[in-house]
C-alpha cells in the first residue's frame, strides 16, 4: 500500500463532493470549515461502519475490499485513470474490471491521425471488439476494402473470416476464442459479447473449441497466415496494445509479410539501450 499516494487522491477527491448534493447540510457556526464531504458522511452514504473511511483514506486499512473501494470511487466519480491508480495504492494492483462498464467504447478522436501515420495495418476495437477506428492499409486487407463491424465476430463466425484467416483451425480458432472468454470474464453483463457467446457456443465448429477453456487473453507477439486481398498469401506480426483512457480497446497493428511459408527470422525482444540507433548522417 502507497499510504502517501493513496491519502492524497482520496483527500483531493473527496473535496470536490458538495455535501448539499446528497443532502448534508453545512454547518454555518463554528465547526467543520473544510471543502467536500466530511469522512462521516462518507461512512453514511456508503453505509458502512462509521471510521471505515478513515480506515481507508489514512492508510490504517490493509487489503480493503474490492467493492469498498468501487462504492467510494463511484461516489468520488473517479475516472477510469484514478480507478486503476486507486487500486494501485490500496492494493498494489490493477483493478478487478473497469469502474464502468460503459468505459472502453470511445477513444480520443487524434487515435485515427496516429492510424493514418502508420504504414502498416492498425486498428483500435473497443472493449466489446467492435471497430471504432482503422487506416486505409487495414481496409485494403478486404475485399471492396469493407471492414468487419465486430472484429471478434469477423474471426469467428463470419465465413469471410474464416477464408482471409488461412488456417482457420488451428491457426486462428484456438487462440481468438479465449480471449472471447477473458473479455467476458471482466465484463460479464456486455451484451454484444454475451450474444457472440451464444453464437459461438450454437457453431459447430467453435462450440468445442470455446468449451475447452483455454486462457489466451491477448495475442500479443504472435505470428499467423493470412490471405491479403490484394498482397495474396502471407503471414502477421501481430502488436497489441492499449489506449490508456478506455481499458479494454485495444490498438492492433499487423505486419505483414508475404508469401506461403513462415518467415525464417530470429525473434528478439528489445530492452532499453538494445534497440537499434538511426544515424540520420550515413
Amino acid at each position: 500500500m502507497n499510504k502517501k499516494a493513496l491519502r492524497a487522491l482520496l483527500r483531493e477527491r473527496r473535496a470536490l463532493i458538495a455535501p448539499e448534493s446528497h443532502g448534508f447540510t453545512r454547518p454555518t457556526g463554528q465547526g467543520r470549515r473544510a471543502p467536500g464531504l466530511s469522512q462521516h458522511q462518507v461512512d453514511q452514504l456508503l453505509h458502512r461502519t462509521l471510521g471505515t473511511y478513515h480506515r481507508l483514506e489514512s492508510g490504517n486499512y490493509p487489503n480493503p475490499p474490492t467493492d469498498l473501494l468501487r462504492d467510494v470511487a463511484l461516489l468520488f466519480q473517479l475516472d477510469e485513470q484514478e480507478w486503476v491508480s486507486l487500486c494501485r495504492y490500496a492494493l498494489v494492483q490493477d483493478p478487478p474490471g473497469p469502474l464502468h462498464q460503459s468505459s472502453g467504447k470511445e477513444i480520443p478522436s487524434f487515435w485515427q491521425d496516429a492510424l493514418d501515420s502508420m504504414g502498416h495495418m492498425a486498428y483500435v476495437s473497443d472493449a466489446s471488439w467492435d471497430l471504432i477506428a482503422h487506416n486505409a492499409a487495414f481496409a485494403a486487407l478486404f475485399p471492396d476494402g469493407r471492414v468487419p463491424g465486430n472484429t471478434m465476430r469477423w474471426m469467428l463466425l463470419e465465413p469471410q473470416g474464416r477464408e482471409v484467416l488461412t488456417d482457420w483451425h488451428n491457426a486462428w480458432a484456438p487462440w481468438v476464442l479465449p480471449q472471447l472468454r477473458a473479455a467476458l470474464a471482466t465484463r460479464p453483463e456486455d451484451e454484444t459479447l454475451r450474444q457472440i457467446e451464444k453464437e459461438v457456443l450454437a457453431d459447430p465448429d467453435t462450440s468445442p473449441i470455446y468449451e475447452t477453456g483455454a486462457t489466451l487473453i491477448h495475442a500479443d507477439g504472435h505470428e499467423r497466415p493470412i490471405h491479403h486481398d490484394r498482397l495474396g498469401p502471407g503471414w502477421v506480426s501481430i502488436c497489441a496494445a492499449q489506449p490508456m483512457t478506455a481499458p479494454g480497446s485495444r490498438l492492433f497493428v499487423l505486419v505483414f509479410r508475404p508469401g506461403v511459408m513462415r518467415p525464417r527470422h530470429t525473434r528478439q525482444m528489445l530492452r532499453a539501450g538494445t534497440a537499434p540507433s538511426f544515424d540520420s548522417n550515413p
